[in-house]
């Protein structure tokens, strides 16, 4: 199973926190990059022939991969030495091991922990069933919903920490239509919390206001509210 994480907020180790900086990623000459045209709105919903489950666990399975790949792209720039908490603006991610011990890590160890999890998850038959016949188990969607919110961390540093590698490697148009493929479907169905990803609603909001997502807005209409309370009560 996912090991559990917890992010704190403010000063770590005593220290205020730095002056945030002017965010790169909100500028319009790069948020108007995408690589396709393509309604994700309408992408993201579930084909009325297709088992939710399975639904899930392909899409599930594709964001890790392409968020894999787009974290590999920078991969060589995120070391511990530039980037020796896994940050996103002000907020900082801690990782837990299954006994609940806070494990120290840089943002390449937090992510690696994450992919490897996510991995081994995907791969394995009795919780990503491919055989005909096989059965989702009973916590299928609260495992979805725990591998979305370390992939949306993995995806937040990319942004926070790397936007400007990404750049230069001209993959800013893919990182943003990743983003709101991802974003679309994690409202659709309600996998991550809101609270979660409001860390990050100044740039959800300009990606996805075009993208057919009006009437979630910023992550508060009423279908994600019901998703927080669902939410809440797993935790």
């Amino acid at each position: 199973l996912l090991i559990s994480c917890r992010k704190s907020k403010g000063k770590p180790n005593g220290k205020k926190p730095a002056p945030e900086e002017k965010k790169l990623y909100l500028e319009p000459e790069y948020t108007k990059s995408r690589i396709t045209d393509f309604e994700f709105k309408e992408l993201v919903m579930l084909p009325r022939e297709i088992d939710l489950n399975e639904w899930l666990a392909s899409n599930t399975t594709t964001f890790f991969h392409h968020i894999n790949l787009q974290y590999s792209t920078i991969s060589e720039f995120c070391t511990g030495e530039s980037c020796q908490t896994m940050a996103v603006c002000n907020t900082q991610y801690y990782w837990y091991d299954e006994r609940g011990k806070k494990i120290k890590c840089t943002a390449p160890q937090y992510v690696d922990f994450v992919m490897s999890s996510v991995q081994k998850l995907v791969t394995d038959e009795d919780v990503f069933p491919t055989k005909y016949g096989k059965e989702f188990p009973n916590s299928f969607e609260s495992l979805v919903k725990k591998i979305c919110k370390y992939l949306f961390h993995v995806l937040a540093h990319i942004y926070s920490s790397h936007f400007k590698e990404t750049l230069a490697l001209e993959l800013h148009g893919h990182l943003n239509t990743l983003y709101t493929h991802f974003i679309l479907f994690i409202r659709e169905f309600n996998l991550v919390d809101p609270k979660e990803t409001t860390i990050m609603d100044d740039l959800t909001e300009v990606l996805c206001s075009s993208s057919g997502s009006s009437s979630n807005g910023s992550g508060n209409g009423s279908s994600n509210s019901a998703g927080a309370q669902n939410h809440v009560k797993e935790r």
